[in-house]
């Protein structure tokens, strides 16, 4: 088996739809089976998918286990030589695997591979590529202060069009090497949500394997799947406490940590869904027998910023 694809899904349906028909057009000639985690969504995900793509591996948890336990589920069931992690919220173009595993054959001390996300206004998400979180650029990215970009939260030595080493993945898509993995273990579970990707490409770096960012381009609806509420501030910044605590610990470290993570937590709620999406007053509906994955997401790039683009997919009767 090449690959395994594993995608945790929560409440986001007809995104789930969306991506595995992304990635079944995407899965021509490759051996790949397809895992979805569902986190009891109590919703018609399990129903749809079973509907419309019965080849894949639907696992139901009886509860929300996180992000980090739902991979880790499916993870020690993948017979594949890779894994992809994948959000559900996500559009891969056709070549997307193909590029993705040969880039991955041929690299050396190959880890995890990451690419280049572009939200659905076209802009491109910095996230594609980081750098190692520290205190300071943490802190700076969150009070929006001018930090040079060698400090830089997100990783400036690389252009979005670049290719090459960078020290920190994005959990959205993020291709592993199985032995690798089994030199680091699994994602730390102590991770409910969000960053359990940092902590993993840093411990696949630190085990001398290598990060790779790959400029070819996806859609990440980004936060269609997450609510911006009390409970997601606890989980972001306690995320971010425990790998400070894990690589960077000791007595004065854990004092600082807990000082800084509130007055995080609390810059961070008051300026949470502040910024409000802006009216645009053409709307596009691009239909998937018509149009390929990669020419939508060209699309979206091009005209995300002046158009609502909406996806119209004719065999499973919905748009998004």
């Amino acid at each position: 088996m090449e690959l395994s694809i594993v995608i945790v899904n929560y409440k986001v349906p007809y995104y789930l739809l969306q991506c595995l028909d992304a990635v079944n057009k995407a899965s021509k000639g490759l051996q790949v089976e397809v895992f979805v985690v569902d986190n009891a969504s109590n919703d018609e995900s399990e129903t749809l998918v079973k509907q419309y793509f019965p080849s894949v591996i639907y696992l139901a948890n009886e509860q929300n286990v996180g992000f980090a336990k739902a991979n880790n589920r499916a993870i020690r069931q993948a017979k594949g030589k890779y894994v992809l992690l994948l959000n559900p919220d996500t559009i891969l173009p056709e070549d997307a695997l193909v590029n993705m595993l040969h880039f991955a054959q041929h690299a050396s001390q190959f880890g995890a591979l990451g690419v280049r996300m572009i939200n659905a206004d076209g802009s491109f998400l910095p996230e594609s590529k980081r750098a190692v979180p520290t205190l300071f650029n943490s802190l700076c990215k969150l009070l929006h202060l001018p930090i040079p970009a060698a400090y830089s939260y997100y990783y400036q030595a690389l252009t979005p069009h670049q290719c090459g080493e960078v020290p920190v993945l994005s959990g959205a898509c993020m291709l592993l090497h199985k032995a690798a993995l089994k030199e680091v273990a699994l994602l730390d579970e102590r991770y409910f949500m969000y960053g359990e990707d940092i902590d993993l490409s840093y411990a696949i770096t630190l085990a001398g394997f290598k990060n790779y960012y790959f400029p070819l381009t996806m859609v990440h609806y980004k936060g269609e799947s997450t609510t911006y509420d009390a409970r997601y501030m606890r989980h972001f910044y306690g995320a971010m406490q425990l790998f400070y605590q894990k690589y960077y610990g000791g007595g004065l470290v854990n004092a600082c940590l807990k000082v800084l993570t509130r007055v995080m937590m609390t810059v961070g709620n008051s300026k949470k869904n502040r910024s409000k999406a802006s009216f645009k007053s053409k709307e596009t509906v691009l239909s998937t027998d018509v149009y390929t994955y990669q020419q939508i997401i060209a699309y979206i790039e091009k005209h995300g910023n002046e158009e609502c683009i909406k996806i119209y997919h004719p065999a499973m009767n919905f748009t998004l």
